[in-house]
């Protein structure tokens, strides 16, 4: 078995010990993610631009697990509000 460098374990630690990356938070941060990319993702400009980037999407994924939110309610006007 192949030993990680000190500051890699303490970093497997820290992310085995985050709440926000439990599997319970996984599975709700892969929720909101499918949510917003299904309402948000397909939508293009008359350019023919994507409207929303991919990096808005996942961050406000993120953040809305990272705030604390247990449920997907409300994902959709939270993106609006702070990524549109």
């Amino acid at each position: 078995m192949v030993k990680l460098p000190y500051i890699l374990e303490d970093q497997k630690i820290f992310m085995n010990d985050d709440w926000r990356y439990s599997d319970d938070r996984m599975e709700l941060r892969q929720k909101v993610y499918s949510l917003l990319l299904k309402r948000f993702g397909s939508a293009i400009d008359e350019n023919g631009e994507p409207v929303y980037s991919m990096n808005s999407i996942t961050q406000c994924s993120h953040d809305w697990v990272s705030q604390g939110n247990v449920r997907s309610d409300g994902i959709v006007k939270y993106f609006q509000a702070y990524y549109k």
